[in-house]
C-alpha cells in the first residue's frame, strides 16, 4: 500500500498560503513529516483526511482518489490531531465502546471484544475503568491511538503525538507507532527531530508549505559527513560568523555557546569535525530556506 500526493497546494481565505505543490510518496511502515510550528504540517494532514478542501493536486491512497472518494477513505483512515478532546468524568472503556459504535461496531459482544484488544494494545488495560480526567498526557495519547485504531485502518495519521511528553511516556509511545508501523502506513507529524530519526524509514522536511528534502535518515546524514564543524565562541562574536559562513545551529553548553557549521573544506580558525546527524540536515534545509526568503 502507497500514499501519493501530486502537487497540492492549499491557500487559506486570509491569503496565507499553506501548501506549495507538495508532492511526497509514502511507502507502508512510518514515514516521518518533520517542521517547525506553522510550517503546513497541520494542512497536509487535515487535508489527507479529508477535513478541508485542497485547491489543487490529487492524493491518491493505491487506487483511491482521496479527494473525490471522502466518505470510502474515512472508512479506512485512523486519525489522531494535534489536540483532541476527552469527555474527564467518563472511563476509557465506557468512551473506546462509545467511539466503536460511532464507527460502526454495532454488535455488543463484538464491541466489547474489540474495546478489550485495543486497551490491552496501547497499555491501557489496568486503566480501563478509570476516569479520563485523571490520565497524564502520555495516557492520552495512547487511548488516541486506540480510538484511532478502530476498524483497521489501512491508513494512520498521528499529528505531533510526543509532543509535551515526559522521556518515560515518549519512549512507550515509540515503541507503539513501531508496532503499527508494521501493519499499515503511519504517517507521523512532528516539530522533534527525534521522533523521526528513532522512529522512521522514510521521512520530509516540510517549511513554508513547501517540501524541502525527502529521502531516507540515514543517506540523509551520510550525505553529510566530512562537511559539518564546530567550535565554542563568545556570544559578541556570533554576528560576525553568521555573516561570514553557513551557521546551522547554535547551542548554549556550560556558559559557552557552541555553533555548528555546514562547509565543504576543513574551515580552521579552531573549528573541529563533527559527526553529522539528523538536527544538523534539518536545520541546514531550514537555514536554507529562511536565507531565501530574506533575500
Amino acid at each position: 500500500m502507497q500514499l501519493t500526493i501530486n502537487s497540492l497546494s492549499k491557500t487559506y481565505a486570509n491569503g496565507v498560503r499553506a501548501l506549495s505543490d507538495v508532492s511526497l510518496t509514502i511507502p507502508h511502515g512510518l514515514f516521518g513529516l518533520l517542521g517547525p510550528n506553522g510550517a503546513g504540517k497541520s494542512s497536509l494532514m487535515r487535508t489527507i483526511a479529508t477535513l478541508q478542501e485542497a485547491d489543487s493536486g490529487s492524493i491518491f491512497l493505491d487506487g483511491l482518489d482521496v479527494l473525490r472518494q471522502k466518505t470510502e477513505l474515512r472508512q479506512m483512515l485512523g486519525y489522531l490531531p494535534q489536540e483532541f478532546g476527552v469527555y474527564p468524568k467518563i472511563t476509557a472503556e465506557r468512551l473506546l465502546d462509545h467511539i466503536a459504535q460511532l464507527k460502526g461496531v454495532g454488535n455488543p459482544a463484538e464491541r466489547k471484544a474489540l474495546v478489550g484488544y485495543l486497551l490491552e494494545s496501547v497499555n491501557l488495560a489496568q486503566d480501563r475503568k478509570k476516569h479520563l480526567g485523571t490520565f497524564s498526557g502520555g495516557m492520552k495519547q495512547r487511548f488516541g491511538i486506540a480510538q484511532a485504531l478502530i476498524g483497521n485502518p489501512k491508513l494512520l495519521i498521528v499529528d505531533e503525538p510526543t509532543a509535551g511528553l515526559d522521556p518515560a511516556e515518549r519512549n512507550r509511545f515509540y515503541n507503539l507507532l513501531s508496532q503499527l508501523g508494521e501493519q499499515t502506513i503511519v504517517l507521523l507529524s512532528t516539530h522533534i527531530v527525534e521522533d523521526v530519526s528513532t522512529l522512521c524509514a522514510n521521512f520530509a522536511i516540510i517549511s513554508q508549505g513547501k517540501v524541502l528534502y525527502a529521502g531516507e535518515p540515514d543517506k540523509a546524514v551520510r550525505q553529510m559527513e566530512g562537511t559539518i564543524f564546530t567550535k565554542a565562541i563568545s556570544r559578541q562574536d556570533l554576528s560576525g560568523y553568521l555573516n561570514k559562513m553557513s551557521v546551522i545551529s547554535t547551542q548554549l553548553k556550560s556558559g559557552r555557546l557552541h555553533i555548528r557549521v555546514r562547509e565543504e573544506r576543513a574551515p580552521g580558525d579552531g573549528f573541529v569535525s563533527a559527526a553529522p546527524n539528523l538536527e544538523d540536515v534539518y536545520f541546514s534545509h531550514i537555514v536554507n530556506e529562511n536565507a531565501m526568503i530574506a533575500t
